[in-house]
């Protein structure tokens, strides 16, 4: 037998509802939501516990409710209790959307015991009448909390999400500066990303030196995730970021210590001379065929004292601008394959060359051929 009784749950979500309502039988749950709060923690976080007896109209709902999911303990025999579907009925007279779901916890279950025998669908439920329902089936995806963010894999993923040593590590500080859509390819914003050649021109506003537009030279050594790639590069230092460098010299120098995580992750580690390091990730994640969704999270070593958030925020928001005005000006329609000789290249182009080399590999490697707007 299962460890618990409770194992199976026939779930009543009502969406659009009038009313909240209480469970009539015992031992069930009521989860009330705010509007367009329905997710996990907030179905973890903000249970209320029923008791027996109570009548379905004592739980009133705030004008603003929208949804009211309740969650119906099934027995160990399969069989919802009367009451329960009462309660389904109730929801589905006075709701202008009632969803039923079926629930099973192989974690309330040990090695022998009979998770199998549970109920995967209605038509093995005796009790529960489905006239005027319609069948649906919602998928499930692998998921993790990492960095403040929920990271999402629509498939079988081929690699884990970039490691960050430096998020929860003493000394440091983790700042989320941004999350937005942009109007342009993820494999541009990464190649841009290891482009020197472009500060001196594109940031003449803020770190660039338009008196020194010849790119420094990176160091590359491929990995097995994409590459790391490393220089030192001088740059412009405005009062306005004094307390982003550490120093009030006119100029300073960057170690950049950066990695490229394929296909379209990036780590951008500046040290100053001061000792701070700057350290950006980035994740673009393509939501059409021109549109990506992008995130930026910073991780420095100092405090908020020497450098508040706000600053921090206000100045790479400043570089980013630049970036993205110009990230958008080109064709989304970047190509991968150099074999078509569509773009040409300069010396400074080597890591997003080396870009297009891994994942036009990566594609082949499971099958897949490049498809250009023009084919």
């Amino acid at each position: 037998m299962c460890r618990s009784p409770e194992a199976l749950a026939l779930g009543a979500a009502v969406i659009s509802c009038r009313r909240r309502y209480h469970c009539p039988a015992p031992g069930a749950f009521a989860f009330p939501f705010a509007p367009r709060s329905l997710g996990f923690h907030h179905f973890c976080e903000r249970r209320l516990r029923c008791r027996e007896n109570h009548s379905l109209r004592e739980f009133v709902a705030s004008p603003s409710l929208e949804v009211a999911v309740l969650i119906l303990r099934a027995r160990a025999d399969h069989a919802p209790r009367r009451a329960e579907m009462a309660l389904v009925e109730a929801s589905r007279a006075q709701c202008d959307i009632t969803v039923l779901s079926i629930f099973v916890n192989p974690a309330q279950f040990g090695p022998n015991e009979d998770l199998t025998t549970y109920p995967r669908d209605f038509a093995r439920l005796p009790d529960v009448r489905l006239s005027g329902y319609r069948a649906a089936k919602a998928r499930s995806f692998r998921a993790q909390a990492r960095y403040g963010y929920v990271w999402v894999a629509l498939d079988e993923p081929l690699s884990d999400i970039p490691a960050i040593p430096e998020d929860g590590m003493t000394g440091y500080r983790r700042i989320n500066q941004f999350y937005d859509k942009w109007n342009t390819a993820a494999l541009r914003l990464m190649e841009n990303s290891f482009d020197n050649a472009h500060f001196a021109f594109v940031h003449k506003g803020t770190f660039g030196d338009i008196n020194q537009p010849k790119p420094e030279k990176y160091e590359i050594v491929e990995t097995e995730f994409g590459f790391d790639a490393e220089t030192i590069i001088t740059v412009r230092n405005p009062p306005g970021a004094y307390r982003i460098t550490g120093t009030t010299e006119p100029t300073t120098r960057r170690h950049q210590r950066n990695k490229w995580f394929m296909p379209f992750c990036r780590r951008l580690d500046m040290e100053y001379p001061s000792g701070i390091r700057h350290i950006i990730f980035n994740c673009a994640t393509p939501i059409s065929d021109g549109q990506i969704q992008v995130v930026q999270l910073l991780f420095r070593n100092d405090t908020e004292a020497e450098c508040s958030t706000r600053e921090l925020i206000d100045w790479d928001a400043a570089i980013i601008a630049d970036d993205r005005d110009m990230l958008e000006s080109t064709d989304p329609d970047a190509i991968v394959d150099m074999g078509r000789k569509i773009e040409m290249h300069m010396p400074s182009d080597r890591p997003g060359m080396i870009m297009r080399k891994r994942l036009l590999d990566l594609l082949r490697q499971h099958g897949e051929e490049e498809l250009p707007r023009s084919v």
